[in-house]
């Protein structure tokens, strides 16, 4: 059953449903039929049934209605609520299911819940959507992998912090990186959970590299600190080369990336050192073997703080043609750093996918082959909608952020994106379109019922939060797209830095990586609207008073809210 579609429509639904397929995530959208729903509709309770299961599980909401009595999960922890009785206050939700990776259909049940003068709640008639999620994009092909990035979060607090201390987790710096040894009790399913996706993708590419006798690896890293992957890299020996940056950040005063050479030169492995004209800033593995093909290219860097702390994503590929590809790159690098520019490798290129339109180049390129303006055009090109997701935004000026600005200022578009905290930075002009959400400080205090959540570590801090570099494009239409990579859409990523930037032409993909920006938007909006006033945060119930409102109706009176429900659920 393809993904999304509809098992069953009453004749007497009240909204419409669809569900969108994410990567271990789905986006599920509602939408009222017939105009605004009534004044005593207050939510949507939804449940889920796993592929061949008969139960159905109610999802759970921290926030309740005045006197709702919760389940307790933990002494510890505040109440959580069964949406059947504290319903979804919103036309979309990005739902985790706990076994995503199973095979089949996954069955969503949402159903309208009303409230009486009296408190009572009543329901109406249910609508039910199927949707396969399955752990591989395109299986065996090609996978779109994230980390999870929630260190600050409700669940990374509910299901870890109870149990220690971040600081027995992390490292409190980059440089105690490879000889810190985690303490924690339930050190590897935390560190699993942290870095979701991308971590197990990662980790399983260079454990089928050691596991094949023929195969050769090449992998480029600028952070590199995190023992995983050094000790594999250093049991590979002689069948693995490693090129690591060589910029301030990285060499002198104890860097991680000196000790990592030092253990990697020791074990047989081949290393270089490259700041390329600014920094070598990929982070980019291929493996080449008889058995065990396969290509990373994407954000997410090689240490603790990418893989566990920050939102990052990475695209597996495997197809002969993508390693070849990523195997000459390597190789040019390697060889002649100097003529790069000139090379093949910075060009735009196909990755051989049969069923998908994926293309890469790698930086730096020259004014000749540069691509920053031809990625720009193409924004401006967008005819439905954009999300991104950009770290490094605030200062970085330049057409990318030019066509942004004018972009979210056009009405007939739906635009929204993530960036890091600066002041002084403007990118919407005033238009119904959401500015960038930035991703600011964050404060530990949270109103009730939310607990205390980690902002830092011994020294330091976590870091920059949120760094990915993606853009996505009408990923509801036919040219649905997406630009991902370690390319920071800046001139010196283009002309300066060595970097991967690839272009997939394909729906599900783009899809994935909608759902990845707007989980995360609403995830740092909620943190920063539930601060406005410090109190207790309540379900909202019916008007019952001159001037009130319902819950839902910015939702059809503010043109951004209007489009945000019309484009996930038409």
């Amino acid at each position: 059953m393809p993904a999304g579609s509809t098992v069953e429509i009453p004749s007497d639904a009240l909204f419409d449903l669809k569900a969108h397929r994410g990567e271990g995530m789905l986006l599920l959208a509602m939408n009222w039929r017939g105009g605004a729903p009534p004044d005593n509709f207050v939510g949507f309770a939804i449940e889920y049934c796993e592929p061949n299961g008969t139960q159905f599980y109610p999802l759970k909401n921290r926030l309740s209605f005045e006197g709702n009595a919760g389940s307790m999960s933990s002494e510890k922890r505040p109440p959580t609520f069964s949406t059947l009785v504290a319903p979804i206050q919103k036309f979309r939700w990005v739902h985790f299911p706990r076994n995503a990776e199973l095979q089949g259909d996954f069955i969503y049940r949402v159903t309208p819940v009303f409230m009486s003068g009296s408190d009572q709640l009543s329901y109406g008639v249910a609508r039910t959507t199927a949707v396969q999620l399955a752990r591989e994009t395109y299986p065996g092909v090609l996978n779109v992998a994230f980390t999870r990035g929630f260190i600050s979060s409700q669940a990374f607090v509910d299901n870890y912090v109870d149990h220690g201390p971040v600081n027995t987790l992390l490292p409190p710096d980059a440089k105690s990186g490879l000889s810190f040894v985690p303490t924690h009790p339930d050190t590897r399913r935390a560190l699993a959970w942290m870095g979701f996706e991308a971590y197990r993708e990662l980790l399983e590419v260079l454990d089928g590299a050691l596991a094949d006798a023929t195969a050769e690896v090449g992998l480029v890293a600028y952070d590199l600190n995190l023992p995983d992957v050094v000790d594999r890299l250093a049991r590979l020996g002689n069948r693995a080369r490693v090129i690591i940056d060589n910029s301030d950040e990285h060499h002198g005063e104890g860097a991680a990336e000196d000790q990592a050479e030092t253990a990697l030169v020791a074990a047989g492995v081949q290393v270089k050192r490259q700041k390329m004209g600014k920094l070598q800033h990929n982070k980019t593995v291929y493996v080449d073997g008889a058995v065990m093909k396969a290509a990373i290219g994407g954000s997410t860097n090689m240490s603790w703080r990418g893989l566990f702390v920050q939102s990052n994503n990475l695209l597996l590929i495997r197809t002969e043609r993508a390693v070849a590809i990523f195997k000459q790159a390597f190789e040019t690098y390697w060889a002649a750093p100097s003529t790069f520019k000139k090379s093949a490798s910075a060009e735009w290129m196909g990755l051989g996918l049969a069923e998908v339109d994926a293309r890469i180049t790698f930086s730096p390129h020259s004014a000749s082959n540069s691509v920053l303006k031809s990625v720009a055009d193409d924004i401006r090109s967008a005819t439905s909608s954009i999300f991104y997701s950009l770290a490094f935004l605030a200062n970085t000026p330049g057409v990318i952020r030019d066509a942004l600005g004018d972009q979210t200022g056009r009405n007939e578009l739906f635009v929204t994106g993530i960036s890091d905290q600066k002041a002084g930075v403007v990118v919407a002009s005033s238009s119904s379109n959401s500015p960038p959400t930035y991703v600011a400080a964050l404060d530990a205090n949270a109103p009730s019922p939310f607990r205390e959540e980690p902002t830092g570590l011994a020294k330091g801090g976590l870091g920059t939060r949120m760094h990915h570099k993606f853009i996505v494009m009408d990923f509801d239409q036919p040219g649905a797209r997406v630009y991902l990579g370690s390319y920071n859409m800046s001139k010196t990523a283009d002309s300066d830095n060595g970097e991967n930037l690839i272009v997939v032409r394909d729906k599900r993909v783009a899809t994935s990586y909608m759902i990845e920006a707007i989980r995360i938007i609403d995830h740092y909006q909620f943190r920063v609207l539930s601060k406005k006033d410090g109190k207790a945060l309540k379900l909202k119930k019916p008007p019952r008073a001159p001037g009130e409102t319902p819950w839902w109706d910015r939702d059809y009176k503010d043109p951004g809210k209007i489009k945000d429900r019309e484009l996930f659920c038409p």
